[in-house]
């Protein structure tokens, strides 16, 4: 059960997938809001402050990428999961370029839907750990609690993802680090396809650290990447 009555936004298009996963939801303890198409989820959106989104891909009005797109501008660090079939594998990559998170595949088990959604809300909750959340990246201060990279001529504020993305490559820095080792440790399992997401996320790291003195992301060929930077 989750600790406090978290906010779902569920957009679904599928009557009765929709009945079944936003009454298991509702069950588990989670507050649901649920919109059977892209622009009423939209509207909804700018009502209600959500702690997460789950979209369908393929909807009504406005899609899935769309939408997240749209909810992304609006707010960074939003986590967002979105809904794909297993024949839809350009989306679930075009997905991540539009800002979602994360995705499960239907037919899904709503054991696993569950535990999804807890691990994404358990780090936006962000719970104290025994790591500091605090790092120096060249120029940059990285505050992971904050989701914020910034100096003081520019602020990026990052998604959950690619906060933990960045606070585990600041941990495991100067050493190799495998591809499955990233993904096992930040996205929580090892695919094909969040070993696509991963390579995009790399790129934006790459973009919010060009340019810094001593710092490089380095790829090694076959086996992984390489952070090389000296913390403080």
């Amino acid at each position: 059960m989750p600790e406090y009555k978290a906010k779902i936004l569920l957009v679904e298009d599928d009557p009765t997938l929709s009945y079944v996963v936003k009454d298991s939801l509702s069950n588990n303890g989670y507050d649901v809001v649920h919109c059977p198409d892209g622009e009423s989820a939209w509207q909804q959106f700018m009502k209600h402050n959500f702690d997460i989104c789950l979209l369908d891909v393929m909807l009504p009005k406005k899609d899935g990428m769309a939408l997240a797109n749209q909810i992304r501008q609006k707010n960074e660090s939003i986590p967002i999961l979105l809904l794909t079939s297993k024949t839809m594998d350009d989306d679930k990559i075009a997905g991540f370029r539009s800002g979602a998170d994360d995705y499960i595949t239907k037919p899904f088990n709503m054991q696993e839907l569950l535990l999804r959604l807890e691990v994404f809300l358990k780090r936006t909750r962000k719970k104290e750990d025994d790591t500091p959340g605090e790092f120096k990246i060249g120029d940059l201060d990285f505050d992971f609690s904050n989701l914020v990279l910034k100096n003081d001529k520019v602020q990026y504020q990052l998604t959950q993802r690619e906060a933990d993305l960045i606070k585990y490559l600041c941990q495991n820095a100067n050493r190799v680090l495998k591809r499955d080792e990233i993904l096992l440790n930040v996205w929580g399992k090892e695919d094909y396809f969040l070993g696509r997401s991963m390579d995009v996320f790399i790129t934006k790291v790459r973009k919010y650290i060009k340019g810094q003195e001593g710092v490089e992301l380095q790829t090694i060929h076959g086996i992984g990447f390489k952070f090389v930077y000296n913390p403080s």
